[in-house]
């Protein structure tokens, strides 16, 4: 960042003196405010509930334009990579900072692949959980546990360490989504298969069983592949910035890791594309297409208590750019799989076209976001709806270990320990308990 040429002087009603504060720019985006000194200067914290106007950190990994519409990985647009990468070289981009060559996507590539892997002991410790328990349940605890197999890469501090447990996290996280699933069916665990891809590996070990071959979909392994390649890294959401204020502490990666997943599990943040499914599952019992109109009406009224799933974003403003590409690969599927006339797909294309005309929608700017799309690609992939947000945990791995691994080379970084504006009681003494 660099000193912007103008600055931001502070001045209060009360009389006090003005305060001078620094104006920094990055590369693209809003200005900063440097309010660092601020208490110092002036006894005051600064008020922003869900952080909407705080910047936490500098970042060169991810940038958002929620007016536009637009996302760039390392300055790369969505699109383009989404169209002409795949999840490897993306993995690269996130971690190394460039997009490699053939020679570099291969080595890069086999290191991953000689991972994926996990410790047998794992299978014992997945065993302790009901069949029965919701898949980012186990996840969370099997992610934590990697820290207790692989010990010699858990010093945060140490950059070989952290290089060793980025490629082991995105090596061993589609081995423990599947390990999850096939636990959960009552199914016998697939080792990992090196010569296939890392989206073909995942498909392998989540729908194959010793009683058969199994035969890797291409277009299913595209369109895999490319949900994990939207779902990499989106700037400092909320899991994102779990992953930061946790590692901030010196924790492990594996620890930082398992805390992302935590809070991806929300329905706000990872789980909504399962909250969007459900949604159209809902609307499909109450009678499908016919039923829409009704069902958004719903919607408009405040007192009904109805929610739109799958539209509007936090930060975009504008149609999400993941969510045309995910639409693309929507209709690839549906296609591929004979399913083009999948009920929930011409539900979710009846209520798009409201939501796409109807003023109430338009002018809250209620476009559809990557989760419409990704629930009904995963459905038709054959994944259970528990397990969306174990697919959105495995894509996303890889930025939020670029992001910590970018906070802990930044020099200013310190420990998180966020501020607050106290409302309870004031200063008090205790009376003894019979005079109470």
């Amino acid at each position: 960042m660099k000193l912007a040429d103008n600055k931001a002087t502070m001045s209060f009603s009360n009389g006090s003196a003005s305060v001078d504060l620094p104006v920094y720019s990055g590369s693209i985006g809003p200005d900063v405010i440097d309010i660092r000194k601020l208490y110092a200067q002036t006894g005051m914290f600064t008020y922003d509930p869900g952080f909407l106007s705080t910047a936490a950190c500098q970042s060169a990994i991810t940038y958002i334009d929620g007016d536009k519409g637009e996302l760039l990985y390392r300055g790369y647009p969505i699109e383009q990579l989404a169209t002409n990468c795949d999840f490897m070289e993306t993995c690269h981009l996130l971690l190394y900072g460039n997009l490699p060559d053939a020679a570099g996507k291969a080595a890069f590539t086999k290191n991953v692949t000689q991972h994926t892997m996990v410790n047998e002991q794992m299978q014992f410790f997945l065993r302790g959980f009901r069949r029965d328990a919701h898949p980012m349940a186990i996840m969370t605890g099997l992610v934590g546990a990697l820290s207790a197999f692989y010990h010699d890469s858990t010093d945060i501090n140490n950059a070989e360490h952290r290089e060793i447990a980025a490629i082991r996290l995105i090596a061993k996280m589609p081995t423990l989504v599947a390990m999850a699933y096939k636990y959960s069916i009552g199914q016998p665990f697939m080792y990992p298969k090196n010569e296939l891809s890392y989206a073909g590996n995942f498909l392998h070990m989540m729908f194959a069983t010793p009683c058969e071959p199994y035969v890797v979909n291409p277009v299913i392994e595209r369109a895999l592949d490319r949900i994990f390649v939207l779902h990499a890294d989106h700037e400092q959401n909320a899991s994102t910035s779990t992953v930061r204020l946790c590692g901030s502490s010196g924790t492990n990666p594996f620890a930082a890791i398992a805390a992302g997943v935590a809070c991806l599990w929300g329905p706000a943040h990872g789980g909504a594309n399962e909250a969007c499914l459900t949604m159209l599952e809902e609307i499909q019992a109450m009678g499908g297409v016919s039923k829409v109109g009704e069902f958004m009406n719903q919607v408009k009224d405040k007192n009904s208590g109805v929610k739109l799933m799958g539209f509007g974003h936090r930060v975009y403003k504008n149609y999400d750019p993941r969510a045309k590409l995910m639409q693309e690969t929507c209709n690839e599927v549906l296609e591929a799989l004979g399913l083009e006339n999948d009920p929930l797909f011409k539900l979710a294309k009846a209520l798009e076209k409201i939501a796409l005309e109807d003023d109430y929608f338009v002018s809250r700017k209620l476009y559809p976001n990557v989760d419409f799309y990704s629930g009904i690609v995963q459905r038709a992939i054959g994944i259970p709806v528990k397990l969306f947000t174990g697919i959105f945990a495995l894509a996303r791995t890889v930025g939020w270990i670029a992001q910590l691994n970018e906070m802990i080379g930044d020099p200013e970084y310190k420990i998180g320990r966020p501020r607050q504006l106290f409302t309870g009681a004031e200063r008090r003494n205790v009376v003894e308990i019979g005079k109470r």
